[in-house]
Formats: structure tokens, C-alpha cells, sequence
């Protein structure tokens, strides 16, 4: 008969998976709710695998790929269809050719690395692995980048590999100072071998990342001194996920005087949806702010764009 104790942890068990998968489902979007989704648009993005030796990297696109590239880049745990809203706009698709791109340990994209690694949370790794979607660009002008939250950070080193194909980075929600990285009740857990089978692959990539994303950060700090494309950072005062206080370790560490700062003060950590139409119109806008401006509050523009 199997002990009350045995019984005791496997309840505690389920329930704790349970309550990490909940966590985090809103950052993960099925197979499902992406056909759902596109079931009754004219429009749905194209997606296929660039494939290597080493690679498997998924994309999605939508939009001529005449047309100058949008690429953005998921966070923690995340997925390429998180910007679908982005990817859906009709007048970004005629502006843009919009490649959204699943990182590696997400989706469908993986990496060969050895045995003793099972998961690849290396930024310098991660952004490596990103640069064949620039071959992707088929136009005569330069590359927007976008990276949101864990992908902030993995945008930036990209960037820093090439940055002579690069128009400018935008940085949204970035989790990027290496004294700032949040931890939470279920943090430890996560990292549970037995409870890692519960899980799905991505939440525990994201689990590895976390653990190792101080260190990361701090190899990223030459990169900070040395970018030199038009950067804007996008931070919100209500972000429970990246401490707002990485807007400012971003003013202090980026030294290029092609900077600006947004801070808005009631948005949380999802402005990429919140605030749709400020991110759109700086999009097609090209810099919405000059470059002499160094920093911006939008707090008064809030009721207008969505908290």
C-alpha cells in the first residue's frame, strides 16, 4: 500500500506544476489558438524552419519580403506568435516584412549543443543563432529590431553583431540589469528535476534562463558602452516582471548620444499590447522622437493609448 507521505508529495507535486503552468499559460500560445486565430483572416503569416547543421530556427512572416524588415524577438517563456497582434496589422504589413522568430529552446527551434548542456541560455549563444533570419531580408534597407522583456537583451547583442544592417533597436519592457532580476515562490521549484516533467519545454528553458540571467547581463555590459544604432527603451512603472528600474541602468550604460527613454507610468509589463498604437506609430514613423531627446514621460498620454 503506498505510504501517506508518498501520496502527501505527489498532491503537493501536482499542484505545484499546476499552479506553474498557470502561471505562465499566457505567455504561451498553442497550435490551436493560432489556427483558431487565423481561421477567418485574409491574412496569415507564412511559416517555415531555417535549417542547418546545428539549427532548426522557426519563423513566421507576413508581408513582402521586398519591404524592410521588422524583426521581433519573444521573452521568457514566449513564442513567435506572441506578436501576433503586431504581425496582424494591416498597416504595418504594408510598411514591413514582419519575421517574428521562435528563439532557441522555444517552438520548434533547437539547437545542437553537448549532452551537459540541456538547455541554451547563453545570450551571445541565442543571438548567434538569430542571425540567419538577416538573410531574410531582401530589401535595400536596413533592419528594425524588437526585442521584448528576456529578448531586450538578446536584440541588443544581435544587434552588436551586425550592426551595419541594423536601422535601430527598440527594447520594450527589457529585463536587462544583472542586479534587478526578479525571483518568486515558484522560481525554485521550477528548477525541480521531477517537477520539470510536468512542465512544458519552454517554461523549463525559461527556468534555466532565469537562473543564469545575472551572470549573462553582466558579460552583455560591453555591449551597452559600445551600441551605436538609434536605441529606444520602453519601460513601464507597473511592470511586475522587469523592475522599472531598468530604464534607468539603460540611461546610465548606454553611452551612445542616438538614445532615447520611454517611461510610461501606469502600463505593466505587456506593452507591446497595451500600447499598440504608440509602438505602431513609432514604427511607421521610423524614430517618433528626435535624437537630441534623451528621455520621455507619456504618463498623460496613457488614457489615450490603453494601460
Amino acid at each position: 500500500m503506498l505510504s501517506f507521505k508518498f501520496l502527501r508529495s505527489v498532491f503537493i507535486i501536482f499542484i505545484i506544476s499546476a499552479s506553474l503552468s498557470s502561471c505562465f499559460s499566457r505567455y504561451i500560445i498553442s497550435a490551436k489558438q493560432v489556427r483558431k486565430h487565423y481561421a477567418t483572416k485574409k491574412v496569415k503569416p507564412t511559416e517555415h524552419i531555417i535549417k542547418n547543421d546545428t539549427l532548426a530556427l522557426c519563423v513566421a512572416s507576413v508581408g513582402a519580403d521586398t519591404l524592410p524588415m521588422l524583426l521581433l524577438i519573444h521573452g521568457a517563456p514566449g513564442s513567435l506568435w506572441g506578436y501576433m497582434n503586431l504581425m496582424d496589422d494591416e498597416d504595418l504589413q504594408k510598411r514591413f516584412h514582419i519575421v517574428s522568430v521562435d528563439r532557441v529552446g522555444y517552438g520548434k527551434s533547437r539547437l545542437k549543443i553537448k549532452k551537459k548542456r540541456r538547455y541554451v541560455t547563453s545570450i551571445a549563444t541565442q543571438a548567434n543563432a538569430l542571425l540567419p533570419v538577416l538573410n531574410l531580408n531582401k530589401s535595400k534597407e536596413k533592419v528594425t529590431v524588437l526585442g521584448r522583456s528576456y529578448g531586450a537583451p538578446i536584440a541588443a547583442k544581435l544587434v552588436s553583431l551586425r550592426p551595419e544592417e541594423v536601422k535601430e533597436l527598440i527594447m520594450v519592457s527589457p529585463v536587462i540589469d544583472p542586479e534587478k532580476e526578479k525571483f518568486y515562490w515558484f522560481s525554485k521549484w521550477g528548477r525541480n528535476s521531477f517537477i520539470q516533467l510536468f512542465l512544458p519545454g519552454e517554461f523549463n528553458t525559461a527556468t534555466a534562463e532565469k537562473y543564469s540571467h545575472s551572470d549573462e547581463l553582466r558579460k552583455l555590459l560591453p555591449v551597452w558602452h559600445s551600441l551605436n544604432v538609434p536605441t529606444t527603451v520602453i519601460q513601464g512603472g507597473n511592470d511586475w516582471i522587469a523592475d522599472p528600474e531598468n530604464i534607468e541602468f539603460a540611461k546610465r550604460h548606454i553611452k551612445s548620444k542616438r538614445a532615447q527613454y520611454i517611461f510610461l507610468h501606469n502600463a505593466g509589463h505587456m506593452i507591446t499590447y497595451t500600447h499598440l498604437s504608440m509602438i505602431k506609430e513609432m514604427l511607421l514613423k521610423g524614430q517618433m522622437f528626435q535624437d537630441k531627446i534623451s528621455s520621455a514621460d507619456l504618463s498623460a498620454t496613457n488614457a489615450q493609448l490603453g494601460n
